[in-house]
């Protein structure tokens, strides 16, 4: 049996569980709303308790069908657990809470384009820790899409970039996307255990891992309240930016690569422009279509496998 079949989240006969680029997308959809749905929740829940609490809710809604997995995977895990604990840290604890610390103090703007800057990380670090480089076509790929992102992030004012002005928010998170940048690629390096023991041990050891960090921020900020706005915040980072979004994204990098999925990264403010246009009421104008049109021409030039030499 191969290791995509091992791995695979729903198994080799599952059409979606082979689908890369429809996963991709997925990922990049529910990772859109959380951008959305954790703004408005930074001001009402702690990053650390969010965090915590998101992690927590998705190891318990994927245990029940991860735990027979798990007992078969212990063994290969016990062998490579520091490298799991590993991508448990900076993938599921340092990074999400990292992020919600940044939107308390920066603006939407400024997150949007340090998240561009993703898959630039991601080819760094894949180059510092794997020896892999960018291709010529990956490279102009990860430049088109994010041109089409700062299209529609300055609302096709391009001279709007000299104005940005970057604070204590900004810092935070693009220390957070260079840990985000440290799992994908060393996600590759995994042992060859099925989706859903990997995703279960990641989430429930990211979630112990901000333990300590939890208790101190229990004691030092006001403690979350329970009202329906928070559990439905919370319901909602836990099972589509968290459950799915992971599934989706860890076997969409196994199906084609760190370099190949990061272009999907430009693919976010896309969507999070869809969603205000539906959710917030705000029209679409020209910028908009020219924006989506780049970043999806730079994603399928960036994905698309390389020919053999």
């Amino acid at each position: 049996m191969s290791a995509s079949e091992t791995t695979s989240p729903a198994g080799s006969g599952n059409w979606l569980a082979n689908q890369p680029y429809v996963l991709l997308s997925l990922t990049a959809l529910f990772w859109a709303g959380n951008a959305i749905v954790g703004r408005l929740a930074a001001g009402h829940i702690a990053p650390v308790t969010l965090s915590f609490l998101r992690w927590s809710l998705a190891f318990l809604l994927i245990l029940p069908w991860a735990w027979p997995h798990l007992k078969r995977d212990w063994p290969a895990i016990r062998d490579r657990l520091g490298l799991m604990v590993l991508l448990s840290l900076t993938g599921i604890g340092v990074f999400n809470t990292m992020q919600y610390w940044a939107l308390e103090y920066t603006q939407a703007l400024n997150t949007l384009l340090l998240q561009s800057a993703a898959p630039l990380i991601i080819a760094v670090w894949s180059l510092v820790l794997l020896g892999v480089r960018l291709t010529v076509a990956q490279a102009f790929g990860v430049l088109l899409s994010l041109a089409g992102v700062l299209v529609i992030i300055l609302h096709g004012d391009l001279t709007a970039l000299s104005k940005v002005e970057f604070n204590k928010g900004d810092l935070i998170f693009l220390a957070g996307l260079t840990m985000f940048g440290i799992y994908s690629v060393l996600s590759l390096k995994r042992p060859e255990i099925h989706g859903l023991s990997f995703v279960a041990f990641t989430f429930g050891c990211g979630a112990a891992c901000l333990i300590p960090l939890l208790i101190w921020e229990l004691l030092a900020r006001p403690v979350m309240q329970l009202n329906v706005g928070n559990v439905l915040s919370l319901i909602y980072v836990a099972v589509f930016p968290s459950t799915l979004a992971y599934l989706c994204f860890n076997r969409g990098v196994q199906l084609i690569g760190a370099n190949r999925t990061a272009p999907f990264f430009h693919v976010v403010p896309v969507f999070g422009t869809v969603l205000s246009i539906i959710f917030l009421g705000e029209h679409p104008q020209l910028f908009h279509f020219i924006g989506f049109a780049l970043v999806l021409s730079g994603v399928f030039v960036a994905s698309r496998k390389p020919k053999p030499a």
